[in-house]
């Protein structure tokens, strides 16, 4: 229930963790409870502490609205609401690009604004030549996957704007970016290192459980295959594979 506590930080917590772990009766008992709320288990270790996820329709599961309240996201229609979609995606991705930084548990992850956008931006590009190059040879874009019906109404929206105090604006790509990386940092999944590309963020424990679960969904497989992502250095800083003139 406190995304940010951590076993290391709780010598009550530290114990409960290794209750968990140890202890069948009291493992079961608490998946039993947990369970009953509507939550799933994902993982319990001393480094992430309890990783939650709220199954369908949990009283703890988070919509749309709430997270548009707690982002502060003014347009919370349909069209909004596979964007914002596509920007978790992204930085999941980006945090995570080969199958062994999630297996790895001591692999670390680096995110930024400008490098999540700038990702969307080469999908966007890709998919907009895909599609063009279907219409040539009459080819029906109906069954096309998820990611391609999404890209158009990220790509019209300017990348950055300021607003007249000099903020940036919310209503443009990196906007929206940058409520979503400090929303995932609000629920401990990246913590914030630098404000340099437009905030840098590195993942935790706690975020590798969570995009463990979601590799397995096909729009994630969909954005990796696009091969807009790629890994810079062995220290785990990564970055979008197009020109930084994006």
């Amino acid at each position: 229930m406190r995304p940010k506590q951590l076993p290391g930080r709780d010598v009550v917590y530290a114990d409960l963790v290794r209750r968990y772990r140890e202890d069948n009766a009291f493992k079961q008992l608490t998946n039993s409870v947990a369970a009953g709320l509507g939550l799933m288990v994902l993982d319990v270790s001393a480094q992430a502490g309890a990783v939650l996820a709220a199954t369908d329709e949990s009283v703890f599961e988070i919509k749309m609205d709430s997270y548009a309240r707690q982002s502060k996201i003014r347009e919370r229609r349909e069209t909004e609401k596979v964007l914002h979609g596509l920007v978790h995606l992204a930085a999941a991705a980006l945090g995570y690009p080969r199958p062994d930084d999630l297996a790895n548990d001591t692999y670390i992850g680096r995110v930024s604004v400008e490098q999540v956008d700038g990702v969307v931006r080469e999908a966007c590009r890709i998919l907009d030549e895909r599609a063009a190059k279907a219409e040539q040879n009459n080819d029906p874009l109906s069954d096309a996957p998820e990611l391609e019906q999404a890209w158009r109404a990220y790509a019209r929206r300017p990348a950055a704007a300021a607003t007249k105090d000099g903020r940036l604006a919310s209503d443009t790509t990196r906007g929206m970016v940058s409520r979503a990386l400090r929303f995932l940092a609000d629920q401990g999944y990246l913590v914030q290192v630098s404000t340099e590309q437009g905030g840098t963020y590195r993942t935790t424990p706690r975020y590798q459980v969570q995009v463990r679960e979601l590799a397995a969904d096909s729009a994630f497989e969909e954005l990796l295959e696009l091969g807009v992502v790629a890994v810079g250095d062995s220290a785990g800083t990564l970055r979008p594979s197009i020109s930084d003139t994006l």
